[in-house]
């Protein structure tokens, strides 16, 4: 009584198609033109992705630059407040 049987799952199945009959061929469709897209996308996304990479580091480094920078000069004038301060 725990596990579904054979032929439950056959009525379960012909329930399912009597109720999403109307809709499956489109649903169907709909799916297969999502799986070429995404196999689509995987195959053109290694070009772009290192074209990409290219614009995207020089950016990263700096900005880290900036932060890094900005960080240091903070705590110089903090330090610079204090010996101004005593």
């Amino acid at each position: 009584m725990g596990s579904m049987s054979l032929f439950h799952w056959l009525i379960v199945m012909v329930v399912v198609l009597l109720l999403f009959g109307n809709r499956l061929p489109s649903v169907m469709r709909s799916l297969g033109r999502g799986v070429t897209e995404f196999k689509k996308g995987l195959e053109s996304s290694g070009e772009e992705d290192d074209e990409e990479l290219e614009y995207e580091r020089p950016k990263k480094k700096k900005a880290s630059a900036e932060i890094e920078g900005n960080g240091a000069g903070r705590e110089e004038k903090a330090k610079e407040k204090q010996t101004s301060n005593e």
